[in-house]
């Protein structure tokens, strides 16, 4: 007999299989499961607490420790895995960049982590318009291969460089772009799949004929698939009415599972795409390891218009009309996201062109044949929506439909090249990352952030929205895709109390019943997860929840795949990050200064888990995260370190944030390179929190020799200079680097800095001081000594007086300021810094207000008095000094010193690699400002850290991860067209040294001063 899948009343609570699932009784079982998986499997299986804590949280407000993790590395490795948990009970969670905002990558189950390995472009066919590739693989890496076809896989979602194939079928993904493009199902042509009993497939199409022909075969004794297409057979055979009538007539909706897609196909082709239903089911039917997808051609051209508004239900009313011009994108950000992006130093120069009073705006952008085409598209708009305005060009008779609609747009910023609309849609693309930079208890949680409803009812959606947070004496910013009708909203509660949960609650259901009543969808982006599969009931109505039910029972019968979501139990009010019981102890009185709300806590409380800092090793831009640029493990990337260190100050995590184990398994490997200050979405300070935890550690449990040998670098730099030549010599005495790595750790393998004899110091008293009089000079300057410049490499401080005094400066070198405290810093000897830092404050202060400007050759020591002074100290003395201090490249550039100094000729182009504090602060572009000015063409990097890092690069523990971060720069100065390559950091042209091909590079200063005529 045929094969029916349908429940004979409906599905019984009571005995849902998705309440019910337990691995052989649970943790005492897990060494049982560890063992057997670890045998059967070539990939990683870790079970062990850390790496469950790491994996427990994902993007949203939810956290749940899996049961274990493992990195598949191949098919077999998926298949095996599944085969053994379906046989014991045990569920399965299939997972990509972990950037889900709906608690969709978190649940108590084995996650199989594709991103780890399972990443291959695995074929393209340009002529076909089609790629396969594995589900691990981020859309970044995926469209980086396509591009030299001019192709690209067209959904675009803003975390590209984070996000994954299996996840962009998972929760149906889209983008900016969706009013061109659609969702990720429109591209799906198969998918290799495996099913919840281990049996690997392919879905594909499949001819409404063939499917009701295999359903009809199928019986009780069938195997899943048979199963599979009964279950599909019936819902097309039965439930097609009911689906046409309660799915949304949207472009964006990814509630539910994809029946509506289904539905459509069988009409329109007579033919169905199995592949297809597994977009938007958040791996509860099926676990994609690979796809073959169709592809779009890369656009033309574009153009971007900036419409500007007095209020958001303005924007909102002129979207519908906007769309009858057939934009590529439409993107609203409201009056809470131009407030602080005005604040940052990024997006200041974008605000400030806004007419005053600006409330809101919409991004409307153009795709087009040619530059001509997109401009007159901008033209045309503009005549429609704003009337007057002063276009580029000039509107052809009968161009896109004017509207009888009221005019509501005050006024409009165009955008033609390439920078400029990049800056505008960086600062759009920037909503998230403001929003999530609060540090209080108070946050923008994403429980309804992705609601999607017609455009033309946007305006009375919105209006009821603002009551609605009102009635909760609340607000929220509104920003995304407001041409699909897809809006962002975070309401702004406090998780950590019974009211703010309760309001969460309340919010989250009055906003599904606004949903409803307006035609829309639940998630229009962002998916089910814990947050709103419940709500899906509501949307869908009691028959099409039985339906979902159904279908998941078809695929998987015990509910072990990534069970409660899309159509199972998940409270949204429950396994919160955060909660009414949420606890914190530091353990410790911070010593630094933190000036963000909620002080220490706030900072180490602010990661969102976005994954912002595992997105970068997709390319060879940024600085954020070099470690795991270089190993790709979680616990390396500034989201593993920040929750590790969360977990184990709210109690999560047995361990003591502060013994031996915690200290070396999470904050070793951080390097201090303050990437993620500047590149973290959120602005996670990663190395100032090391700072505060080691210093702990320090007084806890003492120093080690070696870190005291760095601490007081200055003394042995000084000593090897009393002593040169003789003690280069002794450097290169046979055995003295193993004895080095035997006593102090080390490597043997590095090559250690030289010494001269004749200090910069010395060099200077020697000539007498400065060449320029004082009373000639228009500005004088405390040229810093610092331990490596003045013993290792006085030709960078000769060439910064040379420099200086050729642009009219008068100079000086002060004797009482030696070391800035970076070396004991960056060994999180905070006292030792303190000390100096207070020191050197006391001498240059008063400098200061004589007159006089402090310039540092080395880029950390500059960063040290512009930024690490003021954590240290709280005094004026210190802002005095902080603000008056410069590195010598940024001192030339801030004043135009260099405006009436002539150069000859240079021939050499220039390839420039920028200190990593330099560019945490924003502050490493001068130097390519002053060279140019000198005559050299320059190839700025777009370089991270090159991985040496003050001592950690000489440390023997940390020698390969150190040699395997200089690689990627390596790699960066060899594709560079440059001849030679320029580096202001001490450490990094000690590591160009040691793994590059020309040897040590200058300093930029050494470059300029070469130019001087």
């Amino acid at each position: 007999m045929a094969y029916d899948s349908r429940p004979t009343d409906g599905p019984d609570p009571s005995t849902d299989p998705s309440a019910n699932y337990d691995y052989r009784g649970g943790e005492e079982h897990r060494p049982d499961l560890t063992a057997a998986l670890t045998a059967r499997v070539d990939g990683d299986v870790r079970f062990d607490t850390y790496t469950r804590e790491l994996f427990a949280t994902d993007a949203s407000a939810y956290e749940q420790r899996p049961i274990g993790v493992v990195s598949p590395r191949s098919v077999e490795d998926v298949v095996a895995v599944v085969e053994y948990c379906a046989e014991h009970g045990v569920p399965v969670l299939p997972r990509g960049g972990g950037t889900s905002l709906a608690g969709q990558a978190v649940n108590e189950a084995v996650v199989l982590d594709f991103k780890r390995h399972m990443d291959r472009v695995v074929s393209v066919d340009a002529d076909d318009g089609r790629a396969k590739a594995e589900a691990g693989i981020t859309i970044a890496r995926l469209n980086d291969r396509l591009d030299p076809h001019g192709l690209k896989f067209a959904p675009d979602p803003a975390w590209g460089d984070k996000s994954v194939l299996g996840g962009a079928i998972g929760n149906n993904t889209t983008g900016a772009h969706s009013l061109k493009y659609g969702k990720t199902d429109a591209y799906i042509e198969e998918c290799e799949a495996v099913l919840a009993d281990g049996t690997h497939t392919t879905f594909g199409w499949v001819s409404v004929d063939e499917l009701q022909r295999r359903a009809r075969a199928a019986d009780e004794d069938s195997d899943l698939e048979g199963r599979i297409h009964a279950a599909v057979a019936r819902i097309l055979a039965e439930d097609a009415e009911e689906i046409d009538e309660q799915y949304p007539d949207l472009k964006r909706n990814v509630s539910g599972y994809n029946l509506d897609e289904l539905v459509d196909n069988a009409r329109e082709r007579g033919e169905v795409n199995l592949a297809r239903l597994l977009a938007g089911s958040e791996g509860t039917l099926a676990i994609v390891t690979a796809a073959t997808v169709s592809l779009e051609p890369v656009p033309q051209s574009t153009a971007v218009v900036l419409l500007t508004y007095d209020d958001i239900l303005d924007a909102m009313r002129d979207v519908a009309p906007i769309l009858d011009h057939d934009p590529a994108a439409v993107e609203v950000m409201d009056d809470t996201l131009l407030d602080l992006a005005a604040d940052t130093a990024e997006f200041a120069d974008v605000v400030s062109l806004l007419p005053d009073g600006t409330d809101s705006t919409l991004l409307v952008e153009f795709y087009a044949d040619s530059p001509a085409d997109a401009e007159r598209k901008i033209a045309d708009l503009l005549a429609d929506r704003l009337p007057g305005h002063d276009a580029r060009a000039t509107p052809t008779q009968g161009a896109g439909d004017v509207t009888t609609e009221p005019v509501h747009a005050v006024d409009a910023l165009e955008a033609y090249d390439a920078d400029r609309q990049a800056k505008f849609w960086k600062m759009r693309k920037a909503g998230l990352p403001i929003l999530l930079s609060r540090t209080g208890d108070d946050k923008h949680w994403p429980f309804v952030e992705d609601t999607a409803v017609p455009a033309r009812n946007l305006p009375e959606y919105v209006a009821d929205i603002q009551a609605l947070l009102d009635e909760h004496d609340t607000f929220a910013s509104y920003y995304a895709h407001a041409g699909p009708g897809v809006l962002h909203i975070r309401p702004l509660l406090n998780l950590k109390s019974e009211d703010g949960i309760g309001t969460m609650e309340a919010i989250s259901e009055g906003i599904t019943d606004l949903v409803v009543e307006y035609e829309g969808s639940v998630s229009g982006e962002h998916g089910d997860g814990r947050a709103r599969t419940q709500w899906n009931r509501k949307l869908y109505g009691e028959d099409l929840w039985a339906t979902f039910r159904e279908l998941k029972t078809a695929f998987d019968p015990d509910w072990l795949l990534n069970p409660g979501n899309v159509c199972g139990d998940h409270d949204p009010t429950e396994t919160l990050r955060y909660d009414a019981e949420y606890t914190f102890d530091a353990g410790f009185e911070p010593t630094l200064n933190w000036d963000t709300e909620n002080g220490f806590q706030g900072m180490v409380e602010l990661c969102h888990g976005c994954a912002g800092c595992t997105g970068h090793q997709e390319t060879t831009g940024g600085v954020m995260c070099p470690t795991y640029r270089a190993s790709e493990e979680e616990l390396t990337s500034t989201r593993g370190r920040a929750n590790m260190l969360r977990s184990a100050m709210d109690g999560d995590l047995p361990d003591d944030p502060f013994d031996e184990a915690f200290v070396t398994e999470v904050l070793d490997l951080c390097i201090g390179c303050k990437g993620c200050k500047k590149d973290c979405p959120s602005g996670v300070d990663m190395a100032k929190l090391k700072a505060e935890v080691v210093h702990e550690h320090h007084q806890r449990e003492g120093l080690s020799l070696r870190d005291r040998l760095f601490a007081n670098v200055e003394t042995v730099l000084s000593l090897g200079s009393t002593f040169a030549p003789v003690s280069n010599w002794l450097m290169d005495v046979p055995g003295a680097g193993r004895l080095a790595e035997r006593t102090v750790g080390i490597s043997s393998e590095r090559t250690l800095p030289g010494f001269h004899r004749t200090t910069f110091r010395d060099w200077m008293a020697e000539r007498g001081g400065s060449r320029v009089a004082e009373r000639d000079a228009d500005r004088k300057a405390l040229i810093l000594a610092d331990p490596y410049t003045d013993y290792s490499h006085p030709d960078a401080g000769k060439a910064t007086v040379r420099v200086l005094e050729a642009a009219g400066v008068h100079v000086s070198v002060p004797d009482a300021v030696t070391d800035s405290g970076r070396p004991a810093f960056s060994k999180s000897m905070l006292d030792h810094a303190r000390e100096t830092a207070r020191e050197n404050v006391a001498a240059l202060a008063p400098r200061i207000r004589e007159g006089w400007d402090v310039v540092a050759v080395e880029p950390s020591d500059a960063v040290m008095y512009q930024l690490d002074y003021r954590d240290l100290l709280s005094t004026d003395d210190a802002d005095t000094v902080a603000t008056n201090t410069y590195g010598v490249c940024e001192y030339l550039d801030t004043y135009r010193l260099l405006d009436g100094v002539e150069f000859g000729a240079t021939e050499r182009a220039l390839a420039y690699h920028g200190h990593c504090h330099q560019k945490a602060t924003t502050k490493d572009h001068h130097a390519v400002g002053v060279l140019r000015r000198a005559g050299y063409d320059v190839d700025p990097l777009d370089s991270g850290c090159c991985g040496m890092a003050g001592s950690f690069g000489y440390e023997a523990e940390h020698y390969s991860m150190s040699e395997a971060i200089a690689g990627v720069l390596v790699d960066q100065i060899g594709d560079s067209p440059a001849q030679q390559v320029v580096a202001p950091g001490a450490s990094c042209r000690s590591q160009l040294e040691d793994f590059g091909e020309d040897g040590e590079p200058p300093h930029p200063i050494e470059m300029v001063a070469a130019a001087l005529a």
